[in-house]
C-alpha cells in the first residue's frame, strides 16, 4: 500500500502553494506574497477558496522575463 502513496515533487507539480513556490524558486514567502498582492490578476495565479495558489511554469516565464524580483 505505502508503494501506491508517493508525494508528488515539486517540479512536477501544476499549482504550488507560497511555502513551496518559496522552496522551488529559492525566493521568500514575504516577497512570493508581494509580487501576488502587486498584481492580483496576473496569470500565474489562482484562488482554491481563500488560498493563493502559484502556477509553476506560469511563474517560471514571469521570472524569467523578470528583471528584478
Amino acid at each position: 500500500m505505502d508503494d501506491l502513496i508517493r508525494e508528488v515533487p515539486l517540479c512536477e507539480k501544476y499549482t504550488l502553494s507560497i511555502r513551496e513556490a518559496a522552496e522551488y524558486f529559492g525566493i521568500g514567502q514575504k516577497r512570493i506574497r508581494r509580487i501576488i498582492s502587486f498584481d492580483p490578476t496576473a496569470d500565474f495565479i489562482i484562488t482554491v477558496g481563500n488560498r493563493r495558489q502559484i502556477k509553476r511554469k506560469k511563474f517560471e516565464e514571469y521570472i524569467d522575463v523578470a528583471t528584478c524580483i
